[in-house]
C-alpha cells in the first residue's frame, strides 16, 4: 500500500470501506481546489468571453462577432462557393480541412470543418442559441401620456416582470426605411448616450401592489420605457413630447413613425459584464442563458480549425435563434436550415447527392446541445433536490432529459449516448457533473434537443450552471466556463 493510501493526517491505512467508496461513490470536487498551471488559461478565456458577451446582446449582434471570428480563421461563406457561371447549386468539391459557414439572415448560422472520414460516416455536432429573454418594442410603440413619452413594449421568453424594472436599459436593433435602408441602431452602452428604464411604484404607496403575487406586481402591459419629457417648441402642436423625440429620429437616422412596425429593436440591460466576487471567480451579467455555450462552442470550432490536420469526423456548430420562444421560426431550430447545410456538406463531400445519403449521415451523427442549466442556489433550496443539482465548480453539468412534469415536451437521451459522451470526457480528463432543473413538481424546462432529435441523432444537452437565470444580471463560474469548453474540444475531436 502506497503512502497515498494513507488516511489524511493519520498516518493510518485506508479502510477497505473507505478505498471502495472512493472506487464507486460520486465525488466531483471543487475544480479550483486542483487547478494548478492552468489558472492562467481560465482568467484569459473568461475576459476574452466577457468582451463576446458586450459585444453581442442581441441576436444580430452575436452572430455578427461569430461572424468576424470565423472570417478571421479563414472560413468560407457556402455562398461565395457557387460562382456566377454554375448553373447549378452545387458547390463543388469539399475536401478535409475545408471550413465553410452558411449565415441566415444575421440571426442563426451553421459551420463546419470538414473530416478525414465520410461525411455520411456521421458528424459531431454542439448546437447553441444565440438569443435571450429581453423587452421588444410593439409595432406602434411611441406615445404620449401627461407629458411623458414611452415606448409600449412586448417582452421576448420567460421573464419575471419586476426584475426588469428601474435598471437601466439600452436600445439595439435594426429598421428597415422604406427605401431599403438597413438602420443599425445601438443607444445605451457609450457612456455618453442616454439610456431608458421601467419606472416602477415607490414603496410609500406600493401597499396594495405589495399584496399581489409576484407575476402581478408588474403586468406586460404595464413595462412601459420612458424615453422622454421635453416638448417640441410649437405652442399649436399636439403630443408635443412625442413629436420632440420623432424629430430627434428623424434627424439621426431618418427615421419616421411608420418605420417602427417592421424594426426590430430589443431593450436589453444597459450595464457590462463583470467579474463577481472579492476572488473574481464568477462573471455576472445579461445573457449567459445561452451565449457563455455559444462562446464555448464557437472557440472549440476554432480550435479544430486551427488544428495541425483535419479532424477524423466533420464537425458542425449550429447557432439557432428564437429558443426562448420555442425555436420556431425560419431562423429557429425548428427550421430546415442545419437540414439543409448537413444536406450541402453531403453533396460537396460525395460528390452527388440523395435524399437516402442525407437521412444515412443524420442517423450517425450525434451532438451536444449546448444550454445552460441552473446551478444550485442555497438561497431558495427548497425547489432543488440537491442529489441531482449542478453546482458551481464542478464543472461541466449534463442533463439526460429536459422537459417538465413527466418529461412533458422534453428530450431524453439514451443511455449509449449518455455513457459514450461520459466516456469522452473521463478519456480527457474533463470533470462533468449530472443535473436537472429542480425538483419534478417544481417546474421544468426545454431546449433544442428535442428538435434535432426528430432527424433521427443522438442528442444529449451539455451546457453551463447558471444562478439568476432568465433574470437581466445572471452568474456562471469561470471554472465551469472554461470546463465547458474543454468538453466541447474534447466531444468535437473524439464523438
Amino acid at each position: 500500500m502506497t503512502a497515498g493510501d494513507q488516511a489524511e493526517g493519520k498516518g493510518e491505512s485506508k479502510t477497505e470501506g473507505q478505498l471502495l467508496s472512493e472506487k464507486l461513490f460520486v465525488n466531483k470536487k471543487n475544480i479550483w481546489d486542483s487547478l494548478g498551471s492552468e489558472e492562467e488559461g481560465v482568467y484569459r478565456f473568461a475576459e476574452d468571453y466577457k468582451k463576446f458577451l458586450d459585444a453581442g446582446k442581441t441576436e444580430r449582434e452575436c452572430i455578427t462577432a461569430i461572424l468576424e471570428a470565423l472570417n478571421g480563421a479563414g472560413f468560407q461563406d457556402i455562398s461565395d462557393l457557387r460562382s456566377a457561371d454554375r448553373r447549378s447549386a452545387d458547390p463543388g468539391p469539399l475536401v478535409p480541412g475545408d471550413r465553410v459557414y452558411q449565415n441566415n439572415r444575421d440571426k442563426s448560422l451553421v459551420c463546419a470543418v470538414i473530416g478525414k472520414q465520410p461525411v455520411s460516416a456521421g458528424v459531431n455536432i454542439i448546437g447553441a442559441h444565440v438569443d435571450s429573454p429581453r423587452i421588444d418594442l410593439k409595432g406602434n410603440p411611441l406615445y404620449e401620456d401627461t407629458e411623458f413619452a414611452f415606448l409600449d413594449t412586448h417582452y421576448y421568453g420567460g421573464i419575471k416582470t419586476y426584475q426588469w424594472t428601474t435598471i437601466p436599459l439600452a436600445l439595439h436593433g435594426v429598421v428597415i426605411r422604406e427605401d431599403g435602408r438597413k438602420i443599425e441602431i445601438c443607444v445605451g452602452e457609450d457612456d455618453k448616450d442616454p439610456i431608458f428604464t421601467i419606472t416602477d411604484l415607490l414603496p410609500h404607496l406600493a401597499r396594495e401592489q405589495m399584496q399581489k403575487k409576484a407575476s402581478e406586481f408588474v403586468g406586460g402591459e404595464d413595462l412601459n420605457v420612458l424615453a422622454g419629457s421635453r416638448p417640441f417648441q410649437d405652442a399649436k402642436a399636439k403630443d408635443k413630447v412625442k413629436l420632440n423625440l420623432l424629430n430627434i429620429l428623424h434627424e439621426q437616422y431618418g427615421m419616421v413613425e411608420q418605420d417602427f412596425a417592421g424594426a426590430e429593436l430589443e431593450l436589453v440591460p444597459a450595464f457590462k459584464s463583470r467579474d463577481l466576487g472579492f476572488d473574481r471567480s464568477m462573471i455576472g451579467g445579461y445573457g449567459h442563458d445561452d451565449r457563455c455555450c455559444v462562446y464555448a462552442t464557437l472557440r472549440a470550432a476554432l480550435d479544430m480549425a486551427a488544428a495541425g490536420s483535419p479532424p477524423e469526423k466533420t464537425i458542425v456548430a449550429i447557432f439557432t435563434d428564437k429558443e426562448e420562444t420555442g425555436s420556431a421560426g425560419n431562423t429557429g431550430a425548428q427550421s430546415r436550415l442545419f437540414e439543409n447545410f448537413i444536406a450541402f456538406l453531403v453533396s460537396g463531400t460525395a460528390g452527388s447527392f440523395s435524399e437516402i445519403l442525407l437521412r444515412q449521415t443524420l442517423g450517425a451523427s450525434c451532438m451536444l446541445s449546448g444550454d445552460v442549466n441552473s446551478a444550485f442556489d442555497p438561497n431558495f433550496d427548497g425547489v432543488y433536490d440537491r442529489k441531482n443539482s449542478s453546482f458551481f465548480g464542478k464543472g461541466i453539468g449534463l442533463s439526460k432529459h429536459t422537459g417538465s412534469g413527466g418529461k412533458f415536451n422534453g428530450s431524453e437521451a439514451n443511455a449509449e449516448f449518455c455513457g459514450r459522451v461520459q466516456g469522452i470526457f473521463n478519456r480527457n480528463k474533463v470533470q462533468w457533473q449530472y443535473g436537472d432543473l429542480g425538483k419534478v413538481d417544481k417546474g421544468g424546462g426545454g431546449t433544442i434537443a428535442k428538435y434535432v432529435a426528430n432527424l433521427g441523432l443522438e442528442v444529449l444537452d451539455c451546457g453551463i450552471p447558471v444562478l439568476s437565470m432568465h433574470s437581466p444580471f445572471e452568474v456562471i463560474s469561470k471554472i465551469d466556463l472554461y470546463t465547458t469548453y474543454q468538453g466541447y474540444g474534447a466531444f468535437f475531436r473524439e464523438g
